[in-house]
């Protein structure tokens, strides 16, 4: 076996889960169905002991190979773990890993996890579907998936609705998290941001969850959209090292980046681009950096997304970690895709702005292999979303324009 050097194995329960998110982003991008059946080697490792959370150790390389399809499938069915309330367990944590000790004794579960889950579910029945049209899969995973997805999306709108936002988790002895009831993380944001990103919240919930994350969790004094609040210090709940960072500080009730621009995305898919570009506005590193006073409160580069922003006490507003974190491309995605509506799906270019009502019109310059587009998008009717009529070229086009990379200039005029 081929040595891969060293790595960390742990009971993270979304890790595996992004594989099949990824492959599902790249086959709506670009409509290319044949990843799929590139074949790839895992890693082989020693099993964790019952007593262990992780552990750091030297790893192989599989000779066994199967398709990235296959990898997908088994990512997906081994998530199929879950616990007394029909949520997915949570392990040592999620896409949270400072909730380590939320369910490190195996019976914990996950809100947002079951979010995740629901949507790659939702991609993974079409490519399913797909495949069965093809006689390359077996109609019954189809029905298995279906029904699993039905069954986490009542599950969701039941044990993990909270009266007036989604709960975030239940912890090993099954006590909430992110609920009334608690005196410390009464409320989560990507809990109710990824019940609208995946579609699965029931649609009055979603807006009542996202009216409550805007009372709770959005700051406007120190232009931070928090992660959770009120945050850990003193309180009874134990989930996890999150405790362990100051109050306001990272995940601990801060701005953890990612997660409000899954907060700006999901504004976009209610229809509120107001609000959403305001949003977009206030988390741009250069609002904190517009005066003297306003660089010293914040201390970190005006022109690198940081990963996190503090949210409490003397150390509010001030940046975190930058340059290393991943929460740019999640911006840059925000306003490309949600905002503007500059959307490729299947080597097709679509439109699905969701701006301000005051904007008149906008200019978007799209450069596509060798092509450029030239975009303007007006807004006579001053909406928030919609799109009456697409011309390329000057002839009205119904069904998005199919990209063409061979040195061309094309004009496009969106009409909203």
């Amino acid at each position: 076996m081929k040595k891969l050097g060293r790595g960390i194995r742990t009971r993270f329960s979304d890790d595996l889960l992004w594989l099949p998110y990824l492959v599902l982003e790249y086959i709506k991008f670009t409509g290319d169905y044949s990843l799929l059946e590139e074949e790839t080697p895992y890693v082989i490792g020693e099993i964790l002991k019952d007593e262990e959370e992780e552990r750091y150790d030297k790893y192989f390389e599989s000779e066994e190979k199967e398709s990235i399809y296959r990898h997908c499938i088994r990512a997906i069915e081994k998530s199929f773990n879950f616990g007394e309330n029909g949520l997915p367990k949570i392990g040592t944590g999620d896409w949270n890993d400072g909730f380590s000790t939320v369910g490190n004794k195996g019976k914990g579960e996950s809100v947002w996890l079951g979010f995740f889950l629901y949507k790659i579910l939702d991609g993974f029945i079409e490519v399913c579907k797909k495949r069965v049209e093809e006689g390359k899969e077996e109609a019954n995973i189809i029905e298995k998936f279906v029904k699993i997805k039905l069954e986490l999306k009542k599950a969701l709108n039941t044990k993990g609705w909270d009266g007036r936002w989604f709960k975030r988790a239940f912890m090993d002895d099954g006590s909430a998290l992110g609920s009334m009831e608690n005196e410390e993380c009464r409320i989560d944001s990507i809990a109710q941001s990824w019940s609208i990103i995946s579609n699965a919240g029931d649609n009055d919930k979603k807006y009542i969850s996202m009216e409550s994350l805007e009372n709770h969790l959005i700051d406007k004094e120190n232009g931070i959209i928090k992660l959770l609040d009120p945050p850990f210090e003193k309180g009874k709940l134990e989930p996890g090292y999150i405790k362990a960072y100051l109050p306001g500080v990272r995940e601990n009730g801060g701005q953890y980046t990612h997660a409000a621009c899954w907060v700006i995305i999901a504004q976009t898919m209610l229809g509120f681009g107001d609000k959403a570009l305001e949003l977009y506005r206030m988390i741009n590193p250069i609002e904190h950096s517009r005066t003297k006073d306003a660089c010293n409160k914040y201390k970190v580069e005006p022109y690198s997304m940081p990963a996190d922003i503090y949210g409490a006490s003397n150390l509010a507003g001030r940046g975190g970690w930058t340059l290393y974190t991943g929460s740019a491309s999640w911006y840059y995605d925000a306003g490309i895709e949600y905002i503007l509506g500059l959307k490729i799906e299947n080597g097709v270019m679509k439109f699905e702005p969701c701006i301000p009502k005051d904007w008149k019109e906008y200019l978007i310059r799209y450069k596509w292999g060798k092509s450029i587009y030239n975009i303007k998008i007006k807004n006579p009717n001053q909406k928030n979303t919609g799109v009456e009529k697409v011309f390329l070229n000057g002839n009205e086009v119904v069904n998005g324009i199919r990209l063409d990379g061979n040195n061309r200039i094309f004009n496009i005029e969106v009409i909203m």
